[in-house]
């Protein structure tokens, strides 16, 4: 895969030039040198073999590793120290982000190219932008940008959807996001 081979040549770039990372240098380095190859246009080619989205996870497994006394943690440890997530979960944020533009009217295309409402005269439960699913044959377009989101967004509370702006989309997003890991790390 082109973008974990990219995100591993800046990762031993660094590693080579940098001996001693502390934290505030490394998400610096990693935030604006090597994030941005394992996600540029994600919308348009997510991986969805769980081979690609291992090798993905596993180049940034790799960068973080590189600060001093952390490979000795594990991968979700080291994670939550550095305060970020998995990349599967950044995928999913950014396709939500996304479909909020596109349904809220931010975003100059018309969101009838990509989506349909859901017929839900039966289903009260959720908000009231739920979008239709259609049925799939093939893989490359059950994964697609418009199939994938679906369920996603569908399960987003209303207050998320009703949000004003996108940076407070973002904002109540990231705080369900914490509140589902809370219930999931419970459970």
């Amino acid at each position: 895969m082109a973008a974990a081979l990219r995100a591993s040549r800046v990762i031993g770039l660094v590693r080579r030039n940098f001996k001693d990372l502390d934290k505030k240098d490394f998400l610096l380095l990693y935030k604006t040198y090597i994030r941005p190859h394992l996600e540029y246009c994600v919308q348009a080619w997510s991986p969805y073999l769980e081979r690609d989205i291992d090798i993905l996870e596993r180049v940034q497994r790799s960068a973080t590793r590189l600060l001093s006394g952390f490979a000795k943690y594990s991968y979700e440890d080291r994670l939550k120290k550095l305060g970020i997530t998995t990349l599967k979960r950044r995928r999913e944020r950014g396709d939500l982000i996304e479909v909020y533009r596109l349904m809220s009217g931010k975003e100059s295309i018309e969101k009838a190219q990509f989506f349909r409402p859901a017929r839900c005269d039966y289903n009260l439960r959720g908000h009231s932008m739920k979008i239709g699913k259609e049925r799939s044959r093939l893989d490359i377009r059950k994964y697609s940008f418009s199939q994938r989101v679906v369920n996603s967004w569908n399960l987003l509370p209303q207050n998320i959807v009703d949000a004003e702006s996108i940076n407070q989309f973002k904002n109540l997003l990231d705080r369900h996001f914490q509140d589902m890991d809370v219930m999931g790390s419970t459970a």
